[in-house]
């Protein structure tokens, strides 16, 4: 139980040679304030929002940070378009000098399955093998990853794999 009253997962840094992504619980608009400061802590551009919204998105505009929704049902797998844009949100920012030491906050409800999951794609895509991404997360967040979205990403092929031209 967090000291102002209400339980949370403590936030979960992610970290990777080319990128950054705190997991965290779906912050709520009574304990936004402490989601905020661990943002501000941990230098977070993005937030990731993988379930239905409980906050509004001009609080954290107001401080710089962007919110974007990527919903996909609880304790399912990430539909491709949803993949794309995720991907495509990690280019953005992590292949850019500007944001050299962001971070992109990820949330479901719990944050254990669908943000982990989203994560781990990310660490695949950077070169991981899929058991060592699912491995290297639940290390730092203690039950991610169901048994359905584990069979998912071992399944998972790196885009970069997907559009080679000659094989």
């Amino acid at each position: 139980m967090h000291s102002l009253g209400f339980h949370i997962h403590a936030p979960t840094l992610i970290e990777s040679p080319k990128a950054r992504f705190l997991i965290v619980d779906t912050p709520s608009s009574n304990n936004l304030p402490y989601y905020i400061k661990e943002f501000e802590r941990w230098q977070v551009t993005d937030v990731v929002r993988c379930c239905e919204p409980t906050y509004s998105k001009e609080i954290l505009k107001d401080r710089g940070i962007e919110t974007h929704d990527f919903v996909f049902s609880d304790g399912a797998s990430p539909p491709d378009a949803i993949i794309h844009t995720w991907l495509q949100l990690i280019d953005d920012r992590f292949d850019n000098k500007e944001h050299e030491n962001s971070c992109i906050a990820i949330h479901c409800v719990a944050g254990m399955g669908r943000a982990p999951v989203l994560v781990a794609i990310a660490l695949i895509e950077q070169g991981m093998a899929p058991l060592d991404a699912v491995t290297f997360i639940r290390e730092r967040r203690r039950g991610a990853i169901n048994k359905q979205q584990l069979k998912f990403i071992e399944a998972y092929q790196p885009r970069s794999k997907k559009q080679c031209i000659i094989c």
